[in-house]
C-alpha cells in the first residue's frame, strides 16, 4: 500500500510558513492536502487564516489545530495520535502538510514517523525550512557558530545562551528544502550574502530557493521523497544530547476589542507597541465597520502585512482579535491598554 507523504513545513516566527501554506493550498490543483498546524498562543489565527485561503479542497476538518504546546515537546501526546487519526479516514489525504510553531525542533517530528503505528502508512516526504531573508541580513543568527562560540568564551560579559540560535541550526541541519523568503525586502548584494550564509549551514544536496511572500509552486515543494525518518543520522541535531527544549524565554497573549474604525490610525499604533515593547510578532484580525470583509493583520518586527480575506460568516461574531508574542517579560497592561483593549 502506497506510504502518504508528509511534509514538514518549519521555520522562526514570521518567516512566511503559512503564507507558502495559503499559497500551496490555493495552487492544490485539487489534491487533497490535510493541514495539522502547531499555533504559538491561545488563540488559531493560524488556522483562521488557512481557512480564510478561499480554497475549495481546505475543508474545517482537514485543517487541524494542535494548541497544547510546542508538538517537537507533546509527539506522543498529541502529534502522534493526530497523524495516525488521519490516516485512519476512510478517505485519508493525498499529503499531508505539518506547519510547525517557531520554536518547534523538526527532528522529533521526523523520528515519530519511524514508529511503528505511523511507519507502514506514512513517510516524511521533506523538511521545509523558511527563512526570513531580512531578519537574516540585519544579523539576527550567526553564520559562523563556532566563531560565535570562541567569542563568547573570550568576553564573560555576553550572554552565552542564545535558544534562538540553536533552533535556527536544528531547523537547517534537518531540512530538505529552504526557501529563502521576503527576498523582495533586501537589495542584490544583501541578498546574495543571505544566501551564501545559509548554503554554508546546509548538508549536501539540501536545495535552496528564493522566493518572495511564499510564493514556491507545489511541484518544488512537494514529492521530493527524502524518506527523511530513514535519514535520521545525517540531520544532526544540538538538542540530540540535552533531551530538552526550553520555550520559557517567550510567552504569548490575547488582546480583544471591539470595531476599528480607523485601521489606518490602528495600524499605526500597533506599530507603536511593537517598538515600544520589543513584540517579536503580532498577528490577528481587524472588525472594520462598514466593511464585509475581516482585515488580516500580520506584524514581524518593524513591518507590518494587512489585507482582507474573507466575508465574515453568517452569525459569526465580530470581534477584533490579535495575539501578541515576545520574550519572556511583555508588560500585558501596557500593551492591552495601547491596543485598546
Amino acid at each position: 500500500m502506497r506510504r502518504i507523504p508528509a511534509t514538514i513545513v518549519t521555520g522562526f516566527l514570521g518567516a512566511g510558513k503559512t503564507s507558502l501554506v495559503r499559497h500551496l493550498l490555493a495552487h492544490a490543483g485539487g489534491r487533497r492536502i490535510a493541514l495539522v498546524i502547531n499555533e504559538f498562543g491561545e488563540l488559531g489565527i493560524d488556522r483562521e487564516l488557512l481557512l480564510g485561503c478561499g480554497d475549495a479542497g481546505c475543508g474545517e476538518a482537514d485543517v487541524i489545530e494542535l494548541a497544547n504546546g510546542c508538538i517537537c515537546c507533546t509527539v506522543a501526546e498529541d502529534f502522534l495520535p493526530t497523524i495516525e487519526r488521519l490516516l485512519a479516514r476512510p478517505q485519508p489525504p493525498e499529503h499531508i502538510v505539518i506547519e510547525t510553531s517557531g520554536l518547534a525542533l523538526p527532528k522529533p517530528l521526523v523520528q515519530a514517523f519511524a514508529w511503528p503505528e505511523v511507519k507502514a502508512r506514512a513517510t516524511v516526504d521533506g523538511v521545509v525550512a523558511v527563512i526570513d531573508a531580512a531578519a537574516l541580513a540585519a544579523g539576527r543568527f550567526a553564520a559562523d557558530p563556532e566563531a560565535l562560540a570562541a567569542q563568547r568564551a573570550a568576553d564573560p560579559a555576553l550572554d552565552h545562551d542564545n535558544p534562538l540560535e540553536e533552533v535556527f541550526g536544528d531547523q537547517l541541519a534537518c531540512a530538505d528544502l529552504v526557501v529563502l523568503n521576503k527576498t523582495d525586502l533586501l537589495a542584490p548584494a544583501a541578498l546574495d550574502e543571505a544566501e551564501c550564509q545559509v548554503r554554508a549551514r546546509l548538508r549536501p544536496a539540501v536545495k535552496l530557493l528564493r522566493a518572495e511572500a511564499g510564493a514556491v509552486p507545489p511541484a518544488l515543494l512537494l514529492g521530493l521523497a527524502a524518506a527523511a525518518e530513514e535519514d535520521l543520522a545525517a540531520r544532526p541535531s544540538q538538542h540530540d544530547l540535552a533531551g530538552t527544549h526550553d520555550h520559557e524565554d517567550f510567552e504569548s497573549f490575547v488582546v480583544a476589542r471591539g470595531p476599528i474604525a480607523d485601521p489606518a490610525g490602528f495600524l499605526e499604533r500597533v506599530g507603536a507597541v511593537i517598538a515600544a515593547h520589543d513584540v517579536l510578532r503580532l498577528k490577528g484580525f481587524l472588525d472594520v465597520p462598514g466593511k464585509e470583509f475581516r482585515q488580516v493583520v500580520q506584524g514581524v518586527g518593524a513591518r507590518l502585512q494587512h489585507y482582507f480575506d474573507r466575508p465574515w460568516r453568517a452569525g459569526e461574531e465580530r470581534l477584533t482579535r490579535l495575539v501578541v508574542i515576545g520574550r519572556k517579560g511583555l508588560d500585558r497592561a501596557a500593551i492591552a491598554a495601547a491596543l485598546g483593549g
